[in-house]
Parts: structure tokens; C-alpha cells; sequence
């Protein structure tokens, strides 16, 4: 998902544009990976010195109720990336730099095989580990 995307989604659900929105948004599009708001908090207090984490929270909030970005846990913390919105993929997921590869295989048709009397609403396959950049 790009910036202008996310704006948009915003919009249709009446929420207000920001310029710190959308600069939240742009960090997210720019990493391209799982960040935590300690790292959002940092990159946001270059143009809005003392922004506090209540603001941080409360947009982390509403941008994942809206499918703007994603979380996952990491070390016993939420970390956040921006929604993949053009196919049905999953991720690896790095455990130490938070970078994130796609998994283009989907197991559900197997497990759905695996489950045949219970319906399956949704799912999220998440896999962790070290990329090579880090090991």
C-alpha cells in the first residue's frame, strides 16, 4: 500500500487528514517492514519535537482497524508494517531487523482438507526466523 492509499482509506472513513498522518504513513511505506513505535516515536520527533506516544498509539490504532498496516509480536512487543494489499500472500519475518520476505504459498487448501467439519473464517501464517543479512 502507498501513502496516497492509506490517505484515502482514512478519508472514506472520515477521519481527518494530518500532515502527521500522513508523515507516520511515509515512514511506514519507507521502511517496507516491521518497525515498533519506540522507532515511529524517533523518526516523528525530527519534524514534531515532543510528540508523545499517546498520539503514536492512538494512530497505530486506528490505521490497523482500518487495514492500513499490519502487526505482529516480536520479543514481547507490537511491531507494525504497512498492509500488503495487492495479492494473498504470507511472510518470514525476521526476528532480529524485522524485515519481512513473502511466502507466495498458501497451506490452507491442506489444512482446510486436514479440518473438513469446521469453517475457517481467516487466517494469518507468519514465519520467524533470521534473514541472511542478519545471521
Amino acid at each position: 500500500m502507498k501513502t496516497e492509499e492509506a490517505i484515502q482509506i482514512l478519508k472514506q472513513d472520515g477521519h481527518k487528514y494530518t500532515d502527521k498522518r500522513r508523515d507516520m504513513l511515509n515512514i511506514f511505506v519507507e521502511e517496507d517492514k516491521y518497525i515498533n513505535a519506540k522507532h515511529i516515536q524517533q523518526q516523528m520527533d525530527t519534524n514534531y519535537p515532543g510528540i508523545s506516544f499517546d498520539t503514536i498509539y492512538r494512530n497505530l490504532h486506528l490505521f490497523k482497524e482500518l487495514s492500513i498496516i499490519e502487526g505482529t509480536e516480536l520479543d514481547g512487543e507490537m511491531k507494525f508494517r504497512i498492509a500488503c494489499t495487492d495479492h494473498h500472500h504470507h511472510h518470514f519475518i525476521c526476528e532480529c531487523c524485522g524485515d519481512t520476505k513473502v511466502i507466495e504459498f498458501c497451506p490452507m487448501d491442506d489444512i482446510q482438507q486436514r479440518l473438513p467439519n469446521v469453517a475457517i473464517n481467516t487466517h494469518k501464517l507468519e514465519v520467524y526466523g533470521i534473514c541472511e543479512k542478519c545471521l
